[in-house]
């Protein structure tokens, strides 16, 4: 058997409290673990564990039984409790299920609630992300119901207060429990909480206020999405409950790779093969980006690896001014087969290269040399 708590304990409260000390203490752990609210495994056990308390403490009588003997004077007595009675010196059972369901004796109202949220995914090619692009989507959503406009009742028709609760939307059911009778109030099962039927439900909607259907969107896609970013269309989702707004649309953007270009960021990142003559010499040749082509120069005797930069000439960044770069990284291309008249002139440039640099190495000695013979 398990070891009761202290009462004082379970309320959080000091032997020296007052009985308004007490009722607030109670109040607020009521509402807290009522099983109506609180939707977790241990929430009923807590509730009863906290009324068994209350009952005893707020009884000038069996508190002063619990002081002096504890659980077992009290128990001895005639039981913490005998279902829920002690509760209803709050000043009225109703002061906490009031917090739930806004009143025992008013009509419950439906209650206005915003729509679910939609998801939909969007592939884009390399350049409709990167500039932007107009398209539509396909989404199946609810929408309020044209005939009745979400009233779920034929037009020209009324809605009827509920006979099984009389329109206040609760019943309250009792069971017998380890403390005594429970008393639980619920939404009616009839109305479902709303306090009223519909005789005569929209031929339309079936009485539901929304209907599916499927929607072709227009959207507006930003310049600059990357893979994976998320849009957002306000607004566009399901339809809201009893005149709620309506939810959100959210786009997943996936956005394919390029044969060409990598992405950094806002930045481009291109290879650019030259070859020799081009590397030596320097040339001027067109690359491309995102719009078209380009000119690049290419400084002489550049070497492999080396990364050029087109300043704003890259991606547009999301949501704000300016562009990012083209990094173009240029590679020496070494030709695989030549003609006969090829490697004869590559063969006579390797000469003049070998004699200008044995020529430069001469010039050096030279230079050494007379160096050593000034400082003997």
């Amino acid at each position: 058997m398990a070891i009761k708590r202290d009462y004082y304990e379970v309320l959080g409260v000091s032997n020296a409290a007052s009985g308004e000390d007490v009722k607030k203490a109670f109040r607020k752990l009521a509402l807290e673990y009522h099983p109506d609210r609180n939707n977790n495994s241990d929430a009923e056990e807590r509730f009863k564990e906290v009324s068994e308390a209350y009952q005893v403490l707020s009884n000038a009588e069996k508190r002063s039984v619990y002081d002096r003997y504890g659980h077992a004077g009290v128990e001895a007595n005639g039981g913490a409790g005998k279902g829920f009675e002690g509760v209803e010196n709050l000043g009225g059972f109703g002061d906490i299920f009031d917090a739930f369901f806004g009143g025992l004796g008013a009509r419950s109202r439906p209650r206005r609630r915003r729509g679910g949220d939609l998801e939909v995914g969007l592939t884009l090619t390399f350049e409709e992300a990167a500039l932007g692009v107009n398209r539509h989507v396909e989404v199946s959503r609810t929408e309020v119901c044209q005939r009745c406009q979400g009233r779920r009742s034929e037009p020209d028709t009324s809605v009827e207060t509920c006979g099984t609760c009389n329109g206040t939307g609760q019943v309250r059911r009792s069971q017998q429990s380890l403390f005594g009778q429970f008393v639980q109030v619920v939404a009616c099962p009839t109305c479902r909480g709303e306090g009223n039927v519909i005789p005569h439900p929209c031929r339309e909607c079936k009485g539901r206020g929304t209907q599916r259907h499927n929607r072709k969107l227009p959207v507006s896609v930003p310049a600059g999405v990357g893979d994976g970013t998320q849009l957002r269309m306000t607004g566009e989702g399901d339809a809201g409950i009893e005149g709620g707004p309506p939810g959100d649309l959210f786009l997943f953007i996936h956005v394919k790779g390029h044969r060409i270009f990598q992405r950094e960021g806002s930045d481009l990142l291109l290879n650019l093969s030259v070859n020799f003559a081009q590397a030596a010499l320097g040339d001027t040749i067109d690359v491309p980006i995102l719009e078209g082509t380009v000119p690049l120069t290419v400084p002489a005797g550049i070497q492999s690896g080396t990364t050029l930069r087109l300043k704003g000439k890259g991606i547009p960044h999301l949501n704000r001014k300016g562009r990012g770069d083209v990094f173009v990284t240029v590679h020496i291309v070494t030709p695989r087969s030549l003609d006969t008249e090829q490697r004869r002139l590559f063969e006579e440039l390797g000469k003049q290269l070998v004699d200008s640099e044995n020529n430069n190495k001469g010039w050096f000695n030279r230079v050494k040399e007379s160096f050593s013979s000034d400082s003997s």
